[in-house]
């Protein structure tokens, strides 16, 4: 039962981190521009 108060605030304090890093993914444009690098390795570079 002791164990409870040490992973319970360890995996909310894992979630924010894992929040924070999409958000700051998201907040430098990682995600724009998605649906071109699937069509980038389609085109012929020649």
């Amino acid at each position: 039962m002791d164990i409870l108060f040490l992973l319970i605030p360890l995996s909310v304090v894992l979630v924010l981190l894992i929040l924070a890093g999409l958000w700051w993914a998201i907040d430098r444009g990682q995600f724009e521009g998605v649906e071109h690098e699937g069509e980038r390795i389609l085109l012929d570079d020649d």
